[in-house]
């Protein structure tokens, strides 16, 4: 029942990528939605199951059958040495594209070196950087389910994966693809710290204290706008009490008070929900990803 198991969860992974894709009508969306669910209950499996997640998603296992058995459909010659040169050229540029935050002409620069060599690993992987950086996630996926599709123990790949299944809330996904690019290179910090981050936000989704308060905390403090509001509110109240404007006409005693009060709070909180205060820092702690000045290959 291994076997099944894992081509039902294979099969379940297809049809959610199929559901973010964005070309499905509501109606179209329901059913894959129905499917996914009659799977899993069929072969008692879920998403958590990363266990039984195989090395290639299910597209590139079909498409490699493909090129074994249809010599039309990617010819089995390799690019001409010009090919590959212009790729090469193509590639840097929009690496330096990258560099300048130009991340559109980065993608097109991507996608044409991948015309000219089509087997490349590095160009879909890089390109799978750019789409993220445009918030394309479910693009960047894509490239990097390609990318490892052509070669399996590019680790760059799978951490690139973890990083856009993490912006896209997929935490057990991200966990699963970041301990693969922690297999193929133990000391990369990038991918150990990337880890944590993606553990303690599962953990933080999961949490019996976010999910017991009376409104949705998870998404409250993942919420920029509400971070930048907390991050303003914190700057204005130390300008104030270091001499501001309003530190000469008694604002630093309202804000001394604002401050005792702030700790009164806190203390409450760490009483009743010690967890919650821990989570709400390492949350501060982790807002930025050690990935975000990764190098371009």
């Amino acid at each position: 029942m291994a076997v099944e198991k894992r081509l039902a969860f294979s099969i379940v992974q297809f049809l959610r990528d199929q559901t973010h894709c964005g070309a499905l009508n509501s109606d179209e969306q329901e059913s894959l939605e129905v499917a996914i669910q009659c799977l899993e209950t069929t072969f008692k499996i879920s998403s958590s199951d990363c266990h039984l997640a195989v090395p290639q998603p299910l597209t590139e296992i079909f498409l490699n059958s493909l090129l074994k058995n249809d010599n039309l459909t990617i010819p089995e010659t390799s690019p001409s040495p010009e090919d590959i040169e212009r790729a090469e050229q193509l590639k840097n540029e929009g690496n330096n594209h990258m560099k300048e935050e130009n991340y559109r002409c980065a993608v097109e620069c991507y996608t044409k070196a991948i015309d000219l060599d089509i087997r490349n690993a590095v160009y879909y992987c890089n390109r799978a950087a750019a789409h993220s950086k445009l918030g394309n996630y479910t693009e960047a996926t894509g490239d990097c389910e390609r990318a490892i599709g052509i070669d399996p123990t590019y680790s760059k790949a799978y951490g690139r994966m973890g990083l856009a299944l993490t912006a896209m809330n997929k935490y057990p996904e991200a966990i699963s693809y970041f301990k693969k690019a922690l297999v193929l290179d133990p000391e990369n910090d990038t991918y150990k710290s990337n880890l944590k981050i993606a553990e303690q936000k599962q953990k933080e989704a999961t949490s019996p204290v976010t999910a017991g308060l009376g409104f949705d905390m998870a998404s409250l403090i993942n919420n920029p706008a509400f971070i930048s509001m907390v991050r303003a509110f914190m700057s204005g109240m130390m300008s104030n009490a270091v001499g501001g404007p309003a530190a000469g006409v008694g604002g630093l005693s309202d804000i001394s008070s604002l401050i005792e009060a702030g700790q009164q709070f806190a203390q409450q909180i760490q009483q009743q929900n010690p967890e919650l205060i821990e989570q709400l820092r390492n949350h501060i702690r982790s807002r930025s990803f050690s990935g975000s000045a990764e190098e371009h290959s």
